[in-house]
């Protein structure tokens, strides 16, 4: 299935972005609480070397960790806080670490604690002092002086950071401990935030990059839609350039507009020349199938009367028809194949003259119905010798726009077919249908059906499906092709259809309001 450039933008957009989240994510879900945990014992180290630099520091000057820890005098001479306490209570309370110091030359008393529960801090000290410890730990790092470990406090039930030993006038113990349930609750908090964020940044950079890139790709859209619609040689439409196109779209986009009339032209001239050298062909060849086909059809037609004629005026010749009825039926079937060789002739005139368009087709105005009744009154004669029965129900008048002596004659050569081949009861049916603006007139007799193979000849010249019965009537084989031609003149349409019972015949013109 195809997408667009503008949605495989914004899928591959949500890919990146969720990607980059779930990694951000997995990394703080597994590595940031490591992380934290090595900057705290980072802290932890810089904590300690700053406050035992400042010890060393208050030493050189004279002033004990008390007194360190309470005031101290500046070069003007006055009073000002303690720096090591500034310095103990500042990281204190930067690092949210709890710290106590014992000064063990002062009978250990405590010098300073920043943590609510001196005791519990003390307590811890002097049992990692002692090795009383009885808490489970896990060293992290150890120096000469002291050293930073990960202990479980049963009672708490918590897990803590802590830094213990001594600093380097080696008579102030000192412990420093910070939670590290907070660093887990942080690291949790920082992922569901992450995840949150990271949705909302997911869907709001989708729609934005979705919109953009709808923008951007809207005219190469168009350019697309515009050649679709040329490699189906459709070449009026063109490029219209947009506000604010890229240069380049603009230049390609002109670039099709040119080919497109170049190929239009092109293609053209292509098919004008095309279509006459089809035309000259279809004409060649029309002209020498018909040439071909004319003179053996009128050569095999011709053949047989001008036999019979040529036999009976000999035995004439010769004295056969010694009595009077001998000589008049010789005369008579003479007369007659003459009269179907004449009729032929005037047939394939007539045929020949409306296929090579040199017979006008006269538009007018008139009632068929009026000339249905005429031709079936013209043909009572022939209808009550061969025992036929007519039904033509229309009374009202059916108004077209035909050449009427062309549209007469079709009606007579599909009545003449049917009496000629009328069988069983005996009938012949002829109903006009009016549809829309097109009436259609069918003509129906009783009888064989045709044979369904014999059916697509029908409008051949000279094509006889019983030739014998043919032969019998004087058909020539030419009226289904006049009947064919004339309602091609017309631009209309006409055919054949079998029924269990008989055949039926069927042409159409149009129509005209009363």
């Amino acid at each position: 299935m195809m997408k667009s450039l503008r949605s495989r933008l914004a899928v591959v957009y949500m890919g990146l972005m969720a990607l980059m989240v779930a990694t951000v994510w997995c990394a703080n879900r597994w590595y940031l609480e490591e992380y934290y945990t090595s900057q705290k014992v980072k802290s932890l180290n810089q904590a300690y070397q700053a406050i035992d630099r400042q010890i060393i520091e208050n030493m050189e000057k004279g002033i004990s960790i008390e007194e360190g820890m309470l005031w101290e005098q500046d070069v003007d001479g006055n009073i000002t806080e303690g720096s090591l306490k500034r310095l103990v209570q500042n990281f204190s309370e930067t690092s949210n670490v709890s710290m106590l110091m014992i000064d063990n030359d002062a009978e250990k008393t405590a010098v300073y604690s920043t943590a609510r529960d001196p005791r519990f801090l003390e307590d811890r000290v002097n049992q990692y002092i002692f090795g009383r410890i009885k808490m489970k730990y896990q060293i992290l790092e150890e120096y000469e002086n002291y050293r930073i470990q990960r202990t479980f406090d049963p009672r708490r039930e918590g897990m803590y950071l802590e830094s213990w030993g001594f600093f380097s006038d080696n008579s102030t113990a000192f412990i420093m401990s910070t939670p590290l349930s907070s660093i887990g609750e942080s690291a949790e908090l920082s992922n569901r935030f992450l995840m949150y964020v990271g949705c909302s940044v997911i869907v709001a950079g989708a729609a934005g990059v979705y919109l953009f890139s709808r923008k951007m790709t809207e005219p190469i859209h168009r350019l697309s839609l515009l050649s679709e619609k040329m490699s189906r040689l459709d070449f009026d439409v063109s490029y219209e350039p947009g506000p604010r196109e890229v240069e380049e779209i603009v230049i390609l986009g002109r670039s099709m507009n040119t080919l497109s009339e170049r190929l239009k032209l092109a293609i053209g001239e292509l098919k004008s020349a095309n279509n006459q050298l089809l035309k000259d062909i279809e004409e060649k060849t029309k002209v020498d199938e018909m040439r071909r086909d004319f003179i053996a059809n009128v050569s095999h037609e011709l053949k047989t009367p001008i036999a019979l004629i040529q036999g009976y005026a000999e035995g004439l010749q010769e004295g056969m028809g010694e009595d009077k009825e001998s000589r008049d039926y010789y005369c008579e079937v003479i007369v007659d194949e003459a009269n179907k060789m004449n009729q032929m002739v005037k047939q394939l005139l007539t045929l020949s003259s409306l296929e090579s368009g040199n017979d006008r087709t006269v538009m007018e105005r008139f009632d068929l119905t009026e000339l249905i009744c005429g031709v079936i009154g013209a043909s009572q004669l022939m209808l009550q010798q061969n025992g036929i029965e007519v039904i033509f129900a229309c009374a009202k008048p059916v108004y077209v726009w035909a050449d009427e002596f062309k549209i007469e004659e079709v009606v007579s050569n599909y009545l003449s077919n049917a009496i000629h081949h009328a069988g069983g009861e005996k009938k012949i049916v002829v109903r006009t249908e009016q549809t829309g603006g097109q009436v259609t007139v069918f003509v129906f007799n009783t009888g064989e059906p045709i044979p369904e193979e014999a059916l697509p000849n029908l409008w051949s010249k000279f094509y006889k499906v019983d030739k014998a019965r043919t032969r019998a009537y004087g058909g020539t084989g030419i009226g289904l092709s006049i009947v064919k031609a004339i309602i091609d003149s017309h631009h209309q349409s006409c055919g054949v259809q079998n029924w269990e019972n008989g055949v039926e015949f069927w042409f159409t013109l149009d129509g005209s309001s009363d």
